[in-house]
Protein backbone atom coordinates (compact mmCIF):
# COMPACT_ATOMS: atom_id res chain seq x y z
CA UNK A 1 0.00 0.00 0.00
CA UNK A 2 1.53 3.56 -1.74
CA UNK A 3 1.31 6.76 1.39
CA UNK A 4 -1.38 8.28 -0.32
CA UNK A 5 -3.17 4.91 0.43
CA UNK A 6 -2.60 4.58 4.21
CA UNK A 7 -3.51 8.25 4.32
CA UNK A 8 -6.99 8.20 2.58
CA UNK A 9 -7.77 5.04 4.54
CA UNK A 10 -6.97 7.02 8.00
CA UNK A 11 -9.91 9.50 6.98
CA UNK A 12 -13.68 9.09 8.18
CA UNK A 13 -14.85 10.88 4.43
CA UNK A 14 -13.41 10.71 1.38
CA UNK A 15 -15.02 12.97 -1.23
CA UNK A 16 -14.36 12.44 -4.93
CA UNK A 17 -15.49 15.29 -6.88
CA UNK A 18 -16.40 15.87 -10.46
CA UNK A 19 -15.10 12.24 -11.31
CA UNK A 20 -16.32 12.79 -15.13
CA UNK A 21 -13.93 15.68 -15.82
CA UNK A 22 -11.28 13.39 -16.03
CA UNK A 23 -10.16 9.73 -17.69
CA UNK A 24 -7.73 7.39 -15.85
CA UNK A 25 -5.01 5.14 -17.66
CA UNK A 26 -4.79 1.66 -16.20
CA UNK A 27 -2.13 2.34 -13.41
CA UNK A 28 -4.43 5.13 -12.09
CA UNK A 29 -7.91 3.03 -12.78
CA UNK A 30 -6.47 0.47 -10.50
CA UNK A 31 -5.41 2.89 -7.69
CA UNK A 32 -8.41 3.97 -7.82
CA UNK A 33 -10.07 0.88 -7.25
CA UNK A 34 -7.80 0.12 -4.48
CA UNK A 35 -8.48 3.18 -2.27
CA UNK A 36 -12.46 2.44 -3.08
CA UNK A 37 -12.54 -1.63 -2.77
CA UNK A 38 -10.60 -0.49 0.65
CA UNK A 39 -13.24 1.76 1.91
CA UNK A 40 -15.97 -0.66 0.63
CA UNK A 41 -18.33 -1.12 4.13
CA UNK A 42 -15.73 0.51 6.34
CA UNK A 43 -15.93 4.15 5.47
CA UNK A 44 -17.50 7.09 4.12
CA UNK A 45 -17.30 8.21 0.84
CA UNK A 46 -19.08 10.15 -1.52
CA UNK A 47 -18.58 10.76 -5.52
CA UNK A 48 -19.91 13.23 -7.82
CA UNK A 49 -20.61 13.19 -11.68
CA UNK A 50 -22.18 13.68 -14.37
CA UNK A 51 -22.10 10.62 -15.57
CA UNK A 52 -24.59 7.72 -15.25
CA UNK A 53 -23.09 3.96 -14.19
CA UNK A 54 -23.97 2.89 -17.74
CA UNK A 55 -21.08 5.82 -19.25
CA UNK A 56 -18.11 5.01 -16.33
CA UNK A 57 -16.71 2.80 -19.19
CA UNK A 58 -15.62 6.08 -21.37
CA UNK A 59 -13.77 6.71 -17.55
CA UNK A 60 -11.26 3.75 -17.37
CA UNK A 61 -9.89 1.40 -19.29
CA UNK A 62 -10.93 -1.59 -18.08
CA UNK A 63 -14.61 -2.34 -18.25
CA UNK A 64 -14.11 -5.34 -16.33
CA UNK A 65 -12.77 -3.29 -13.29
CA UNK A 66 -15.23 -0.71 -13.72
CA UNK A 67 -18.55 -3.64 -13.43
CA UNK A 68 -16.44 -4.10 -9.72
CA UNK A 69 -16.20 -0.47 -8.90
CA UNK A 70 -19.84 0.18 -9.87
CA UNK A 71 -20.66 -2.90 -7.39
CA UNK A 72 -18.44 -1.73 -4.56
CA UNK A 73 -19.73 1.83 -4.93
CA UNK A 74 -23.40 1.11 -5.56
CA UNK A 75 -23.83 -1.75 -2.67
CA UNK A 76 -25.44 -0.52 0.39
CA UNK A 77 -25.23 3.01 -0.87
CA UNK A 78 -27.20 5.88 -1.21
CA UNK A 79 -27.00 7.08 -4.78
CA UNK A 80 -28.82 10.35 -5.40
CA UNK A 81 -29.78 11.49 -9.22
CA UNK A 82 -29.35 15.20 -9.25
CA UNK A 83 -28.42 15.66 -12.79
CA UNK A 84 -31.21 17.81 -14.22
CA UNK A 85 -31.51 18.99 -18.08
CA UNK A 86 -30.83 22.80 -17.30
CA UNK A 87 -27.74 23.83 -15.59
CA UNK A 88 -28.54 25.82 -12.18
CA UNK A 89 -25.84 27.72 -12.99
CA UNK A 90 -26.58 29.14 -16.47
CA UNK A 91 -30.28 29.61 -14.80
CA UNK A 92 -29.27 31.77 -12.01
CA UNK A 93 -26.65 33.58 -14.56
CA UNK A 94 -29.83 34.51 -16.89
CA UNK A 95 -31.84 35.46 -14.28
CA UNK A 96 -29.46 37.72 -12.86
CA UNK A 97 -28.85 38.93 -16.65
CA UNK A 98 -32.55 39.75 -16.90
CA UNK A 99 -32.86 41.76 -13.67
CA UNK A 100 -30.30 43.76 -14.75
CA UNK A 101 -31.29 44.64 -17.82
CA UNK A 102 -34.88 45.61 -15.98
CA UNK A 103 -33.12 48.25 -13.84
Amino acid sequence: MSKLEKSLSKVDLLIIDELSYLTFNRHQSEMLFQVISERSERASLIITTNLEFSRWTELFENEIMVAALIDRVAFRSHILNMNVKDSYRLEQTLTKTQEVRTD
